[in-house]
């Protein structure tokens, strides 16, 4: 018989209403950091074909991100308690190389999260009130012109920079989910089973199940 939640083989991990937040929030990136590319380069400007081109590229850019930043701010509310840094976070950082040979046995109990998903989860929220901030500083033609023009530049600079750091960041947590085999089933059915979230998540196992 197939396993099931009820029968306590599974463990919820994710709701339905996290979870399409965060796809939602994915398909947003997606089409931002595409029209983004399209705009940093014009070795890229062939991206802008994907939105109708250049004029529309640059008119539904400003408005994608500021849809994936509100919807970001929704699913980080969700999060954020799980992602404060305690000492055992601070350890398993410290045995990277236990991380990286897989040995984790002898790392530090993990929580919901662990250090690394945390200290991407903060890079995430920090490039992301710098993207939403500094693309304010020179949404043309609404606010760009409130600023002067030397700070108009230096928001251009840093919301490039940090455009750069998501899009990287992002890569690294997509290379993660697939590294660590049960991930993505977790956030596409919401549930993973004990025996997984006792083996990558034990602080967490503990505290759902009672144990």
């Amino acid at each position: 018989m197939r396993e099931t939640p009820e029968r306590g083989e599974f463990i919820e991990r994710y709701t339905p209403g996290i979870r399409m937040n965060h796809w939602f929030v994915a398909i947003c990136f997606v089409l931002a950091a595409l029209s983004g590319l399209a705009l940093f380069h014009p070795a890229m400007a062939w991206l802008a074909n994907l939105f109708g081109g250049g004029p529309w590229t640059r008119i539904l850019h400003p408005f994608i991100g500021l849809v994936m930043v509100i919807a970001f701010a929704g699913l980080a509310m969700h999060v954020m308690g799980d992602n404060r840094m305690f000492d055992r976070d601070w350890q398993w950082l410290r045995q990277w190389r236990d991380v990286v040979a897989n040995r984790e046995e002898d790392l530090p109990e993990v929580g919901k999260y662990n250090a690394g998903q945390k200290l991407l989860f903060w890079v995430l929220v920090l490039c992301l009130i710098t993207l939403f901030v500094t693309g304010f500083m020179f949404w043309r033609p609404w606010f760009a012109g409130y600023f002067p023009i030397f700070l108009v530049r230096l928001a251009t600079l840093l919301h490039s920079i940090a455009a750069v750091v998501l899009i990287c960041s992002i890569i690294v947590h997509i290379y993660a989910a697939i590294w660590v085999k049960g991930s993505i089933r977790a956030m596409v059915q919401g549930y993973v089973s004990a025996r997984w979230a006792k083996a990558h998540h034990a602080l967490w196992y503990r505290e759902v199940t009672k144990e």
